[in-house]
């Protein structure tokens, strides 16, 4: 690790950590705590995901969208209107959006093979973002002139590392520029957001092989039909057992490539000294 102890990360004149965990834990909320309090640079991977990475994807899906209407096709093919996301830290719907749901089409669904081919754009979106996290530690530095640096990963990041290889190219790149923080949550954590989860489902981003199985698990439990599985039921039934799928994951990450923290110890996070004093307990339980 960067700060192999709590005194090497307390005196630390440079601070870079990168959280990972699940959704709704507190990656964000943390992020921007310290972005507003003090001289953080916040790197988000899903916004330099929906900006920079497939940010033509996501315009273009809308374009394609209005070019249905004669009316805006029209405005579009002279020029006349222009049709780009407003994307935001706090406003990731367009991502979302793009990555879509698979089922009946009269639902909003997608057909399974368009639905997983935007989620292997979706992947190698992430894996470029995670790659990008030395060269924004360096321009934050340079540009900004900001000595402390947290990168707010998406909860998709453990779909593409193997954490049990000591060569993983992304975990290796990731390790050697940031300290890695698993935020987790609490089997009551788990209960709460499968709830939110439940009340609004969101498309998400999982590694092909499993979603493989899900989806023809799902097939089997129903009529088979793909043109008829209704897409926020899938996306349900998927969410539910993602959960359980990378657990060990963020576990495996914590225990070879960094420290974990609670849910519950984040969310008593108020300023960057109770993170620094957070940080600082982390390392010394892993000692």
């Amino acid at each position: 690790m960067i700060y192999p102890t709590p005194k090497d990360w307390t005196h630390a004149p440079k601070k870079r950590v990168l959280l990972f965990g699940m959704s709704g834990l507190g990656k964000t909320h943390v992020a921007t705590m310290l972005r507003g309090a003090g001289p953080w640079f916040h790197y988000s991977i899903d916004y330099r995901i929906g900006t920079r990475y497939m940010g033509e994807y996501i315009a273009d899906n809308a374009k394609a969208e209005a070019m249905k209407v004669p009316f805006l096709r029209e405005l579009l093919m002279s020029d006349s209107i222009y049709i780009g996301s407003n994307i935001s830290f706090h406003n990731l719907e367009p991502v979302s959006t793009y990555l879509g749901k698979p089922g009946d089409p009269r639902r909003g669904g997608l057909p399974y093979a368009e639905y997983i081919r935007r989620q292997g754009q979706f992947r190698a979106a992430e894996i470029a973002a995670l790659m990008d996290t030395g060269y924004f530690i360096e321009r934050a530095a340079r540009l900004y002139d900001y000595p402390h640096f947290i990168c707010d990963t998406g909860g998709s990041i453990c779909e593409w590392v193997d954490p049990d290889n000591p060569a993983d190219p992304v975990l290796t790149a990731l390790a050697e520029n940031t300290l890695m923080v698993w935020i987790e949550g609490s089997a009551a954590h788990t209960t709460e957001l499968i709830r939110r989860f439940d009340r609004a489902p969101k498309p998400m981003s999982y590694r092909a092989d499993f979603l493989d199985r899900v989806w023809h698990d799902y097939l089997a439990r129903h009529d088979g039909d793909e043109g008829r599985v209704d897409p926020d039921a899938f996306i349900r039934f998927t969410y539910a057992q993602a959960l359980a799928h990378r657990q060990p994951i963020y576990a495996a990450m914590a225990q070879n490539w960094g420290v974990k923290v609670t849910a519950d110890a984040v969310a008593a996070v108020h300023s960057p000294a109770d993170f620094d004093a957070l940080i600082a307990r982390a390392i010394a339980d892993r000692l």
